[in-house]
């Protein structure tokens, strides 16, 4: 017969509490080393400046080829998100007939630039397609995605190891979230597969300022490969508001795989320079991009810091390309006589009782008036400077088509070249009141069901209105 002795001394107790918790420390550490860093983005021997993720490899055979359909989605969280989300439903429900054919106009949608918020209504929508009617609200737009990420940085333990890491950031956690939550792991090789619009999602470099935009054009720059990136992270790096969450790292492998500045910028970094073109300014800030010795990474924030409506991806793609006409080129979109542009502004406000008051406002209010102030001044900048451009990009394709013979203006000739510029922006709203609600609502990711769908009708109300989108729909027809 054998004797058990069981030890129950208050020594014994304390040695044993301790031998648990260095077990689970352990146990922590072992489950989060293998994690503890950003995803690292893959490089190429070999850029291809035919294949990939390029607007060109888009055109589907389904669209018409003589109307172009570009939208920008703003950020602004999930308000941004929600209203763009809006326009996506009002394009769907809209038929004109084109050629004897109805035909909805988000089928005919080749574009979608999007920022913060609105990017994510763009790569869900490039993902999946006419999925999005069924499950976005659900899977983000009505989901309490800031409150998820909360609970996932303060209760589960295995992440507070994880965050210690000099290379794991806030935003790297949240990127994990959205693949598995809202976009199934998806990358920009599935929507290019799909043949959908093309999505571009727009971030900042923080010490630069400059745009960088999720396109093979960029990543071609810093010889990586964007086909198998994955849509979250680059949502995650758009919407990494500073200080709120950390910056998305990406690694630089410039100089290994072949890639030729474009000829224009080249061009315009010749002496005898001229400082003051715009040419010169995109070709200067890409050189860091090319210097991978002593810009080996780049830490991405919110897209809204350099181009808050999306729209300077556009503008600046003419301008690398030398013109309105050779951009259509490389695109094979020669044939288009409409060109649309449907810009989604989802505009803050900051409330006007602080000028009503003598106390000095609080320090975040200070800060969210600065940066609303300096957004929206930059919008109204980049509107105008889309609309002054017009004229001389129909006149650049007007030459490219009719030659020194003179440009015919009749429909179908060479001639034939409309632009129009909708804008959806809560300002379009008569009700004063209204005007404020939509304008107040927080930027979180996290709104209450009701003020999504008042977001979502306020997008149809307004396009629907829009004197520009009534234009586009008689002229159609």
């Amino acid at each position: 017969m054998s004797v058990i002795i069981r030890d129950s001394s208050p020594a014994s107790c304390r040695v044993t509490v301790r031998f648990l918790s260095r077990i689970c420390a352990v146990v922590l550490f072992l489950a989060a080393s293998g994690c503890a860093h950003y995803a690292v983005n893959q490089a190429v021997k070999q850029c291809d400046p035919e294949g990939g993720y390029r607007g060109k490899n888009f055109r589907s055979v389904v669209k018409e080829d003589d109307l172009l359909i570009m939208l920008t989605f703003s950020g602004g969280g999930t308000r941004a998100a929600a209203f763009s989300y809006g326009v996506l439903e009002t394009l769907r429900d809209t038929e004109v007939p084109i050629r004897g054919r109805k035909k909805r106009l988000l089928d005919e949608v080749d574009f979608i630039s999007g920022v913060s918020g609105g990017s994510f209504t763009a790569g869900y929508y490039g993902l999946f397609g006419e999925r999005i009617f069924e499950d976005f609200e659900t899977r983000f737009l009505k989901k309490n995605i800031q409150g998820d990420l909360i609970q996932a940085t303060l209760f589960n333990p295995v992440n507070w190891v994880r965050l210690t890491s000099g290379y794991y950031g806030r935003s790297d956690l949240a990127e994990e979230y959205y693949d598995k939550n809202v976009f199934n792991g998806g990358t920009f090789g599935d929507i290019l597969a799909r043949k959908g619009p093309l999505v571009v999602i727009n971030a900042t470099d923080m010490r630069l300022g400059a745009r960088f935009s999720f396109t093979q054009d960029t990543f071609d720059a810093i010889c990586t490969d964007l086909l198998s990136f994955p849509v979250a992270r680059a949502c995650a790096a758009s919407s990494a508001v500073p200080v709120v969450l950390s910056s998305v790292t990406l690694r630089n492998y410039a100089g290994s795989c072949g890639y030729n500045m474009p000829e224009v910028l080249r061009q315009a970094l010749q002496p005898p320079r001229d400082v003051a073109t715009r040419r010169f300014d995109l070709a200067n800030s890409l050189l860091p991009f090319l210097d991978s010795k002593n810009k080996p990474y780049f830490h991405l924030v919110d897209g809204g810091v350099a181009d808050n409506l999306g729209l300077r991806a556009l503008l600046e793609r003419v301008t690398i390309m030398g013109s309105a006409w050779t951009t259509m080129q490389y695109a094979g979109m020669e044939n288009v006589r409409k060109i649309v542009f449907v810009v989604v502004n989802a505009e803050t406000e900051i409330s006007d009782k602080w000028d009503r008051l003598e106390r000095i406002p609080p320090f975040s209010i200070v800060l969210d008036a600065y940066s609303s102030t300096a957004i929206s001044r930059y919008n109204m900048d980049s509107i105008a400077l889309l609309q002054e451009s017009f004229p001389r990009w129909a006149e650049e394709i007007r030459q490219g088509r009719c030659g020194s013979a003179g440009a015919a203006s009749g429909p179908g000739s060479c001639g034939d070249i409309e632009f129009y510029l909708v804008e959806v922006r809560f300002d379009a709203l008569d009700d004063e009141a209204e005007r404020s609600y939509f304008k107040q609502l927080p930027t979180s990711f996290s709104l209450e069901p009701e003020q999504v769908d008042r977001l979502r009708d306020a997008a149809r109300r307004i396009l629907t209105n829009s004197r520009d989108f009534q234009k586009l729909i008689r002229d159609l027809q």
